[in-house]
């Protein structure tokens, strides 16, 4: 895990249909505000992602900057999630071998395109989520 001095950063693909839900999914739930989101497209996001060894042309992953350290995969997942109001049992899952939740994330995240869609665009937020934009 790498340190940034940025933190509650949500680093995600702003083409995709799954992660532009997935930022939605975690807005809805963040009653703290808590985490601010940057699209990898954006030349913050990428700067962010070459600093953790992500490939913005080719993201395999999203990523979240929390307690000043960067968390990859299924860990950036759980990690986000056992922070949103009512899921923190999500802290439980933790307990999986990460080999194991990483297979899982990873499947998803090479199929997502395919399963769920892309965006010719980066996806554009509201006025709301807008103020919890880096780019």
């Amino acid at each position: 895990m790498t340190n940034w001095p940025d933190d509650d950063v949500i680093l995600y693909d702003g083409v995709c249909v799954f992660c532009s839900r997935w930022v939605r999914f975690v807005i809805a739930r963040d009653t703290a505000r808590r985490f601010r989101f940057t699209p990898i497209q954006s030349p913050y996001g990428a700067r962010l992602a070459r600093a953790f060894g992500i490939d913005p042309t080719d993201p395999d992953t999203n990523a979240v900057v929390h307690g000043g350290r960067a968390h990859l995969k299924s860990d950036a997942a759980l990690t986000v999630l056992s922070q949103l109001a009512g899921w923190g049992w999500t802290r439980a899952l933790f307990a999986v071998p990460k080999p194991l939740r990483d297979a899982v994330y990873g499947l998803v995240a090479r199929n997502r395109y395919r399963i769920f869609g892309k965006y010719d665009a980066c996806f554009v937020p509201d006025a709301e989520l807008r103020q919890r934009v880096l780019e």
